[in-house]
């Protein structure tokens, strides 16, 4: 029909890149306690890493394709500065202090970026 506005559900996008960096912290940190030990299975860390910033990305298009396209916009420019910390944090050692502080910088984007999603967007 011409001149029907439709919507897309783009939040499972955003609550999967929050996910994803949430088990990748949780492990982080339960590896740096010593509650986990990953020596046999390291990959584990880098597979959460990458399948994060593949969340990321996929919840970073909506942007371009998303409806209703103001609220998609909204959701996805509150999640861009996080690129900036997930970038980063492969050039960080990771028994250094700085190691979980960098992981830990992208944490506001991420809830911020959810809750953008789920708010309803017939506001005016």
């Amino acid at each position: 029909m011409p001149g029907r506005s439709t919507t897309t559900n783009t939040a499972p996008l955003f609550v999967a890149a929050a996910l994803g960096y949430a088990a990748n912290c949780a492990l982080g940190l339960a590896v740096a306690v010593r509650f986990v030990d990953t020596r046999r299975f390291r990959w584990l860390h880098h597979a959460l890493y990458i399948t994060t910033c593949t969340a990321v990305a996929a919840a970073l298009s909506t942007a371009c394709w998303g409806r209703p396209r103001r609220a998609s916009r909204h959701a996805a420019l509150t999640l861009v500065p996080a690129a900036v910390p997930l970038a980063a944090i492969a050039y960080v050692p990771t028994h250094s202090r700085r190691h979980p502080l960098v992981a830990l910088a992208a944490a506001p984007f991420f809830v911020a970026s959810v809750v953008r999603s789920l708010r309803p967007s017939d506001r005016k």
